[in-house]
């Protein structure tokens, strides 16, 4: 299968997903959305792959939905490329999760909105030392998506949960660790070598164990992430018929403060 969005790669049982659109910052748009689905679901199916990594080209790990693509929808339908894009993305967290084999995300920058959401939803996180995050949701007006509501609050607690979508700080790599975020922190340098030493260790481990350990431990939130993912993309779809959601997209393409009215 060949791709036009990301890099695929295999090897030694790893597979490598990369996402590939890196002066975009590695955003959302159709194409990536579809390609990433499509390399999950051949990870999936084949039993020769015995772990995956989800990782970003360039400088950027996945920055969230493309804001462009947002924008040129707002003399058509403001929610169609939110419709379009969930759809699709929600069928690869459920991949993700439905996998019977480790997936690991090497976050390797900057990381925000749905970017965090796909990270969350893999078994492990390791970090480069320089990367940077944000939720970034509410800065467009907008609420969480890809599994944020099940993930993120799992990992960092109900309170910190709020704290990133109410206060929606930037934070970096070493408060990723210190709250449970991430798994590990390495040096920008080593962080390909580490990954591909865990992905070789668990490509090489018990597979079929593995698989019962993620289904087990997926048992006790798998029905609600079937619910949540329909909560959040309704959540996205209303979210996207607002003023202050217009307002928030303008004022990222512009780099300024947005003028949130409350509609």
């Amino acid at each position: 299968m060949t791709f036009e969005n990301i890099i695929f790669q295999q090897s030694g049982g790893v597979a490598t997903i990369k996402l590939n659109r890196p002066k975009a910052f590695n955003s959302l748009d159709y194409g990536l959305a579809n390609d990433f689905a499509k390399a999950l679901e051949l990870c999936h199916d084949d039993e020769k792959i015995r772990a995956v990594v989800i990782t970003g080209e360039g400088k950027a790990f996945c920055g969230g939905g493309d804001i462009a693509l947002f924008k040129s929808y707002f003399d058509k339908d403001p929610s169609e490329p939110i419709r379009q894009l969930i759809r699709v993305l929600n069928i690869g967290i459920i991949t993700i999760r439905s996998m019977r084999k480790p997936v690991i995300a090497a976050i390797n920058g900057a990381t925000g909105g749905g970017g965090l959401s796909l990270a969350a939803a893999c078994d492990l996180r390791i970090c480069a030392s320089s990367a940077r995050f944000r939720n970034a949701y509410p800065a467009i007006g907008m609420v969480g998506d890809l599994g944020w509501t099940v993930f993120v609050p799992l990992l960092v607690g109900w309170g910190k949960a709020f704290e990133l979508m109410f206060i929606d700080p930037a934070f970096d790599a070493k408060q990723a660790l210190d709250w449970g975020l991430v798994n590990m922190v390495v040096d920008d340098a080593a962080l390909e070598k580490t990954v591909n030493e865990v992905a070789t260790r668990l490509a090489q481990g018990p597979t079929k164990a593995y698989g019962i350990i993620k289904e087990n431990l997926n048992n006790a939130m798998q029905g609600l992430l079937e619910k949540q993912l329909e909560l959040e993309r309704m959540g996205m779809l209303n979210g996207s018929k607002t003023a202050d959601y217009i307002e928030g997209v303008n004022a990222f393409l512009e780099k300024r403060k947005p003028d949130f009215k409350g509609k």
